[in-house]
């Protein structure tokens, strides 16, 4: 039996969909999907991140070029405050930046100088197009530099502490630290430090002959005029200052020798010539110098007499002697007042102690051989070793002299006065020329820090020198 026919089939109309209605649900359907919604977001992003990320750049350009710039100028003008040389500071910074091809970038520069200094200022500006940047109306980058170098001599006192003993004699080392020295004072007095920088020169061996000026102005009990030194009590190399309250022993003419087969006596305990004496508070470079080249090796070693010296010629405790020496004509007046206060601060306080060697023994002669004049003319006329081997029994020969001080008793005095010196503020210079280990670590403690002291072999303590003395006159960047 067939079925009739409806127009229907299980429920659905049987007419096609119109495009509209297609379209309609296609609208539908996309409004309620969620996948892809941030494309939109996404695209804006990298466009701001192309937008900053091309401002970073000609940021970065520009940083570039004026870190060129700045580096350029702090050179120039390094270059210009140079004290040493003669060209025309203005025309030295102006030929820098040219050749570093950027002349057209410097604006300025300015020249301030005087007796002990010189000061130059340079400003520069350059201007880059801009890349991305005029994206956003910026058309021009600008970068900036400003540099100032300074060389200043300051006023400086110096203690120049010179070993001049025994075994300088070795190895060339004599004639290699009058070089030396010789250079040092060059770099340090001449024209452009006149009444600036003064110089206290003290040979030591195995005593300091401080010369019958200088001692003129302490209490001492004289015993005769061979030589002029003086015995410090060990409590006095614990301060800088020289004690003016105490009488001071001159120390014993004569001359140590074990080996006794000459009576020599050029090389005595305190050293007896006129050279060898302290030459304190001088500017006179050439009186210096002909002094150091008369250095002849004697002796033994005792750093820390010649470190007390020293600091004493620092110290405001002899400022008296320098007044005194002025008022004889020995110092120039110029130098009324030094040793200057601890306090002031245009004025820079420095030893330079050089050695080749370490402590060791120090010998005196008993008191009772040596307590009246014809003793100490008798002293001066015989080498004491010469005498014992030819007049005194070998069993006796230990009766006429102890010993004073040791090589561990030297190092503790080194260090008491090194110590009294730099809690002063007084900067310590420490050259230990071929020394031993032992020497070069007493020496790099008696130094101001470790970067002060100097271990050289050789023609290397020319180097030592220049270094001190191109450090004291310093050249720095200041701003």
């Amino acid at each position: 039996m067939k079925r009739k026919n409806t127009g229907h089939c299980h429920g659905r109309s049987l007419r096609s969909p119109t495009v509209a209605s297609t379209l309609a649900n296609s609208a539908v359907r996309f409004g309620r999907d969620e996948d892809g919604s941030m494309s939109y977001m996404a695209v804006a992003c990298s466009l701001v991140m192309m937008v900053f990320g091309g401002i970073g750049i000609d940021l970065i350009h520009t940083e570039l070029e004026r870190t060129k710039l700045q580096n350029t100028l702090d050179r120039a003008v390094l270059a210009a405050a140079d004290l040493d040389q003669e060209l025309d500071p203005e025309g030295v910074v102006t030929d820098f930046m040219d050749k570093m091809g950027m002349g057209g970038s410097l604006t300025s520069v300015s020249v301030d100088e005087g007796l002990n200094y010189r000061i130059v200022t340079a400003d520069g500006r350059m201007a880059m197009p801009s890349n991305f940047m005029k994206l956003i109306g910026v058309d021009t980058l600008q970068a900036d530099g400003l540099a100032q170098a300074t060389e200043r001599f300051n006023k400086v006192e110096i203690s120049m502490v010179l070993d001049i003993s025994g075994s300088m004699e070795s190895n060339q080392k004599m004639a290699r630290l009058k070089s030396a020295a010789g250079t040092f004072i060059d770099t340090l007095l001449n024209d452009s430090t006149e009444d600036l920088v003064s110089i206290s020169l003290v040979p030591y061996s195995e005593h300091v002959n401080a010369g019958p000026e200088i001692l003129s102005y302490l209490d001492v009990n004289w015993r005769h005029g061979y030589s002029h030194c003086i015995e410090m009590p060990d409590p006095i190399f614990d301060e800088a200052a020289l004690d003016y309250s105490i009488e001071y022993d001159q120390m014993q003419h004569f001359q140590w020798n074990y080996n006794g087969y000459s009576n020599d006596r050029s090389d005595t305990v305190c050293p007896r010539y006129d050279y060898e004496r302290i030459t304190a508070f001088s500017q006179d470079g050439t009186a210096l110098k002909s002094q150091i080249s008369k250095f002849q090796p004697r002796a033994g070693t005792s750093i820390f007499m010649g470190m007390k010296w020293a600091t004493a010629l620092l110290d405001p405790s002899t400022r008296q002697i320098a007044s005194g020496m002025i008022a004889d004509g020995t110092v120039d007046a110029v130098f009324e007042g030094r040793p200057v206060d601890y306090d002031d601060q245009e004025v820079l306080k420095t030893v330079v102690l050089m050695t080749d060697g370490q402590h060791d023994r120090s010998n005196r002669i008993q008191d009772w051989a040596y307590n009246s004049e014809s003793e100490y003319a008798h002293w001066e006329r015989y080498n004491l070793w010469y005498y014992l081997r030819r007049y005194v029994n070998s069993y006796q020969h230990s009766q006429f002299y102890y010993q004073k001080y040791n090589a561990s008793t030297g190092d503790r005095l080194l260090d008491n006065i090194c110590d009294a010196a730099k809690e002063q503020g007084i900067i310590v210079w420490g050259i230990g020329f071929e020394v031993s280990d032992h020497g070069a670590d007493v020496m790099r403690n008696c130094a101001s820090s470790p970067a002060h002291f100097f271990r050289v072999e050789g023609v290397e303590i020319e180097d030592a020198f220049s270094t001190i003395a191109h450090t004291l006159n310093q050249l720095r960047l200041t701003q």
